[in-house]
């Protein structure tokens, strides 16, 4: 019987269904209610795609996370299997193996980890959370589940102590009570240690909690237990009694023992160490105060911070080593957290650039009562991981295989490139790894356990990060890794600013001038841009070789302000501004000065940063071709920049703001058009604003306004109303200002108090204030706060409420987007959205040509024709014209982006030209030819051929036929929400359009049909870092910066979903346990307690009885039987009944198979017995029985 399957009929119901609302204009702004509009060519009869696509092709889930663990709290090494994890405050577990081994896994409860137990050489892990929860991890498999939990509901858990090759887990409390898991079951044992039978009766008071506990390397059935108090209790587990008892004055923050089990040692919080023997407990063998004063004779140590931890390790041919953490002199406050070793007499201070949180002493063998021969110490801060090399006097660093760097500087910014050209990562490498860092320890990375393979994926793939203080970082993301391969500085391209010259430029550059805010690349052409939070634009061009050289510099004036404009008559406005007009005054070859005027002076046509006005050394690998900055227009800064995009084709960058569209040709190093953005539409606006008279008072001191807005009389909430940037890179959370006002659209989600619509506010220029103005702005009830925040996908602004003058006037304006005509009151629209393709410009075209097209955040796109001079030759020499075409399209909400598809229904890519290295000697320059790739065929430029264009907004999505102009499809994506993110991305060789929405939906839909393949409730917007950096890619990949310093990975295929377990290392390989050292005749006599200790018959429910119920509560995991059989309904629950009922049914056939067995057993035990009897009595007559 063929399989039914429900989801592909509802894939041609979806198909066949015709949409409800009709939009037949080609200008349609408005789409209907339904989801697929079909329409047709005019006059020629529309050709029928066959979209292979179906919803079976997607499906959501995680893959792997990079990064550095947020907020971490606990460290834990398995010495066998070397395999290192990290616990996190959000609940988190990293576990960390050779490169290529990173598992994540996640506490449901998203307690904070406390501390985390190997079973060593077991494949299984115990954690402790903040919610009193013990946890049992199953590590055999690639994805760890939780096979146990045991929640203690009367004390609260401090510390815990697993012996090794033990199933008896050692919990301490808060209450100072000791209690025994067992390890197998999970389950409670009746045997406790209180503390009032700990301490001696005389004590009156409580010893504080159990903050260390471990068993005697001598003898296992001794166990040392420490307070805070600074009591230690030397427990007999056998006689239930205590051996003996320490006291010390100062409390005890953590305790270790010599191997030889006879000597302890105790880090105390007047940063001094005891060393205690057994034999003697009265008082310390030896107190040292490492980094105290040394004092005369007879007086005490001068007091330290406390050393919050130390270990006590041996060794067979040199001194010990005692390492510890803290512990420094108070009078130097300006110390750095540090580490330090003591190796005999000579005692070392690693600095550490962050707080220490935790580390471990990692040592050859796993047996407590050896020489523990240390070779490294793993070192967790809270924003690294180090490991120090022990084995070398000079204790250098391992280099960390791992990308734990990734928030060295806070990422801003984040780009995705799936299946890119192969030879880019060998290229990238090479260059990089002439950059990296020197002084590394010469040995390999010591946490190497684990096994993992490349799997079937074998595409490569890179991430570009864009970070606050300028940098670029290039990282191979192939095969499920992350590897750093390149690093660009973009500061270098600046003038270093000097002490106080920022605040005067410009309050908003003040602590992240460099900032990158925006990135495209093109892998092709090897073709990069970025722009800054400086409203600058950096385009880079790759080059093997070095080269020392000038970089040249343009300033553009970019203005459009209605509110200046006179009431002009519509006949004599002139219907296309005057391109010698846009061009700045003069074309810079070397940097500006950037003169900061003095007080009282009005700022013009001054940049935000000054460019090198000397030769730069430039290594070989990305070096600056151009720099474009924007410059202060009449007092008032530039805007930032909100698009950006660039053509290696025809060597043309377009970038635009709030303000307007700039458009530079970077071969010539000439501005083609920089023109506001009411300019773009010329005579032919839909919306006729309506002009504003001049604004009254302009002359005011310019100096004290940042880019943003008014810093100067509102100074505390300077830090908190910054850039969009700072708000994605917190490492703290901060309280939401009251002064934020909440936006009014229903259509808007609100976020850490802002609101994240892209169309709930435009953007507008910071205002200059008088004190007149700011009494106003004072008088503003509670109600209505003097600022309002809009985050926006493509800038964020501070506007000032409007008088009511000024309301008034705003009244006759009308938005173009009518999901923010009740709050949208400013003529001005941002460019949204950028994109170059050889397209129809115009109805009557019939043949393409180079365009670009814009989007703004009203929703209208205006397509620009580029005309090319005709040869290379031409194209050096011969001016670019730009004009627009007066054809226009509209959608509803913000334009995000653009693509196109040929009459066949496959994706076009824009042009690019073949990269060649700019520096190249070896070359004939006059000889050579530019390469262009056009990625289109022949046919298309025939005469009535037609293409699809496909746009998406924040609301809806539709498509296009051009040069017909007519709306073939119209997808209502959202209406709540809003569109975040949106790309349209190749997928088992087909194009579809995949969304992110800001209330966390997952859309997929085909193209060109806009048929919903996907949407799934994936992830609710809780900040706006995710908003910031989610990107798609190609192959059914996603990733976004999910916390300041990891980056989490993620697949919309239902492939790559079901090899997902191929692709992941293995955490647990056979192993091995190594042996014991052979003590010798004469230390197994002498050397401690010949009487094996069995912990089963002391702490068992035969002998120790039943734990109280209500003290522990046992939860089954899900990776347990019994969670595997309340496991939930789907596919994944199905799956897991089935391998249920599997497993039973191979056991019932087992007992089946057994049972047979004994049945054939008895009855050929049967027949021997009969046989026998009948020849017992075959010749016996009847009165002989």
């Amino acid at each position: 019987m063929k399989k039914f399957n429900f989801r592909k009929v509802l894939d041609g119901l979806t198909a066949s269904s015709p949409g409800s609302g009709s939009s037949s204009g080609s200008n349609s702004g408005g789409a209907g209610s339904g989801s697929v509009h079909p329409g047709g060519t005019a006059g020629l009869p529309r050709e029928e795609i066959q979209e292979s696509l179906t919803s079976d092709y997607f499906q959501i889930c995680k893959t792997v996370r990079h990064g550095f663990p947020y907020q971490p709290t606990a460290l834990a090494f398995d010495p066998v299997q070397k395999i290192l994890a990290i616990g996190t405050r959000t609940g988190a577990i990293r576990i960390l193996g050779r490169p290529g081994v990173d598992c994540y896994c996640q506490h449901e409860s998203g307690a904070a980890v406390l501390q985390l137990q190997f079973l060593i050489n077991e494949g299984a892990l115990v954690s402790a959370s903040s919610d009193d929860t013990l946890h049992l991890w199953n590590l055999r498999q690639k994805r760890p589940a939780i096979l146990h939990s045991l929640k203690f509901n009367r004390e609260r858990i401090t510390y815990c102590h697993l012996p090794f090759q033990s199933k008896w887990l050692y919990v301490g409390t808060e209450r100072g009570n000791t209690h025994i898991v067992n390890i197998e079951s999970f389950i409670l044992s009746g045997y406790v240690i209180m503390w009032n039978k700990a301490i001696e009766l005389s004590t009156k008071t409580h010893p504080g909690p159990v903050v260390h506990l471990s068993d005697s390397p001598r003898d296992e059935g001794k166990l040392l237990i420490g307070y805070e108090n600074g009591t230690v209790v030397f427990w007999d587990l056998k006689s239930k009694r205590a051996e003996l008892r320490v006291y010390y004055d100062e409390a005890i923050h953590s305790i270790d023992w010599h191997h030889e089990g006879k000597q302890f040692m105790c880090s105390h919080s007047d940063g001094s160490l005891t060393l205690w023997n057994l034999k003697s407990p009265s008082r310390p063998f030896q107190t040292t105060v490492p980094h105290g004063k040394s004092q005369r004779e007879g007086r005490k140590s001068e007091s330290c911070k406390p050393i919050l931890k130390v270990e006590y390790k041996t060794c067979r041919n040199s001194e010990p080593f005692i390492i510890f953490s803290g512990g420094l002199s108070y009078d130097k406050a300006c110390r750095r957290p540090s580490l330090t070793i003591m190796h005999g007499k000579a005692i070392t201070v690693l600095e550490m650039d962050h707080p220490i949180v935790e580390f471990l002493t990692l040592c050859e063998t796993p047996y407590p009562n050896e020489f523990q021969e240390p070779y490294a110490v793993a070192v967790l801060l809270e924003k690294d991981l180090i490991v120090v090399d022990l084995t070398q006097t000079n204790f250098p660093i391992f280099e960390n295989p791992y990308p734990m760097d990734i928030h060295e500087s806070p990422v801003t910014c984040t780009a995705y490139f799936a299946d890119c050209p192969p030879d880019l990562i060998l290229v990238l490498y090479s260059i990089g790894v002439k950059h990296k860092k020197q002084g590394y320890s010469n040995k390999e990375w010591p946490v190497s356990g684990g096994a993992w393979n490349l799997g079937a994926q074998t595409y490569p793939e890179i991430i570009i990060t864009g970070h606050a203080d300028g940098t670029i970082k290039f990282w191979d993301a192939s095969a499920m890794t992350l590897q750093m391969l390149y690093k660009l500085k973009t500061s270098k391209v600046f003038e270093k600013q000097k002490a106080g010259e920022g605040k005067q430029t410009c309050e908003l550059v003040e602590e992240d001038p460099f900032a990158v805010q925006m990135i495209y690349w093109c892998p092709e052409s090897r073709i990069f841009c970025v722009s800054g939070v400086s409203a600058y634009v950096i385009i880079y061009k790759f080059s093997r070789h070095e080269v020392t050289t000038e970089i040249v510099s343009l300033e553009v004036r970019l203005q459009c302000d209605v509110e200046d404009i006179i009431t002009p008559e519509p006949e004599t406005s002139p219907p296309f501004p005057d391109l010698s007009s846009q061009l700045p005054p003069s074309r810079s070859l070397s940097g500006s000065t950037n003169t900061v005027s003095s007080e009282g002076v009005t700022k013009d046509s001054i940049p935000c940063l000054s460019v090198k006005t000397r030769p730069v050394r430039m290594p070989p690998g990305y070096q600056a071709d151009l720099v474009i900055q924007l410059v202060w227009v009449d007092g008032e800064p530039p805007q930032q920049i909100t698009s950006l995009s660039i053509s290696s084709a025809y060597g043309i960058v377009a970038f635009g703001n709030c303000t307007g569209l700039v458009v530079v040709d970077f071969i010539q190093k000439t501005v083609l058009l920089s023109m506001g953005t009411i300019d773009l539409y010329r005579s032919s606006d839909l919306y006729q604003r309506q002009p504003r008279s001049p604004r009254k008072n302009r002359q005011f001191i310019a100096d004290n306004f940042c880019m943003r807005g008014l810093s100067n009389f509102y100074p505390d909430l300077t830090k908190r109303i910054r850039t969009s940037y700072q708000s994605l890179t917190e490492l703290n959370d901060s309280p939401v200002p009251l002064e934020l006002e909440r936006c009014k659209s229903p259509t808007s989600d609100h976020v850490n108090g802002h609101c994240t619509s892209p169309t709930s506010q435009s953007c507008s220029s910071g205002k200059r204030l008088s004190s007149a103005d700011v009494s106003k702005v004072n008088r503003w009830g509670p109600g209505r706060p003097p600022f309002r925040k809009a985050q926006s996908a493509a800038c964020m602004e501070i506007s000032l409420p409007v008088t009511t003058e000024e309301t008034r006037e705003n009244s006759y304006n009308r938005s173009r987007s009518s999901s923010i005509s009740s709050i949208d009151k400013d003529s001005k629209e941002a460019i949204t959205a950028l994109y170059f393709m050889e397209s129809f410009a115009r109805k009557n075209d019939s043949t393409v040509s180079p365009c670009l097209f814009v989007g703004t955040s009203l929703g209208m796109v205006v397509l620009i024709s580029l005309n090319l001079p005709s040869s290379d030759e031409q194209r050096f020499t011969e001016p670019v014209v730009v004009l627009p075409s007066g054809t226009f399209l509209s959608l509803k909400g913000a334009v995000l982006t653009f693509s196109c598809m040929d009459r066949t229904g496959s994706l076009m890519q824009p042009p690019y030209e073949v990269w060649r290295d700019p520096n190249n000697t070896d070359e004939n320059e006059k000889t050579w030819k530019r390469k262009l790739v056009m990625n289109y065929s022949s046919s298309s430029q025939e005469m009535g051929d037609h293409q699809y264009t496909i746009i998406c907004s924040e609301k809806q999505a539709k498509v296009f036929s051009l040069p017909s102009q007519t709306c073939l499809y119209v997808h209502n994506i959202t209406e709540t929400s809003f569109i975040l993110q949106a790309d349209v991305v190749v997928m088992c060789n087909s194009a579809c359009l995949a969304c992110f929405c800001a209330n966390g939906h997952i859309m997929i839909m085909s193209l060109p049909s806009l048929r919903p393949m996907l949407d799934v409730n994936y992830l609710p917007l809780t900040d706006m870092r995710i908003a910031r950096t989610f990107c798609f890619t190609n192959e059914g990949q996603a990733l976004y910066l999910v916390s300041p310093t990891e980056i989490q990975r993620l697949t919309y295929s239902q492939e790559m979903c079901d090899n997902i377990q191929d692709m992941l290392g293995d955490l647990f390989t056979p192993i091995e346990t190594p042996e014991a050292q052979n003590r010798g005749f004469l230390k197994g006599l002498f050397g401690g307690s010949g009487q094996t200790f069995d912990r089963e018959e002391l702490f068992g429910e035969a002998s120790a009885g039943k734990a109280s119920r209500s003290l522990a509560q046992h939860i089954p995991g899900p990776g347990s039987i019994e969670g595997m059989k309340g496991a939930a309904g789907g596919v994944m629950g199905e799956l897991t009944r089935a391998r249920i009922a599997l497993d039973e049914r191979g056991q019932r056939l087992g007992e089946l198979e057994e049972k047979t067995a004994g049945m054939m057993t008895s009855a050929e035990a049967f027949s021997k017995h009969a046989h026998e009897l009948m020849l017992k009595y075959k010749d016996k007559k009847w009165y002989q029985f």
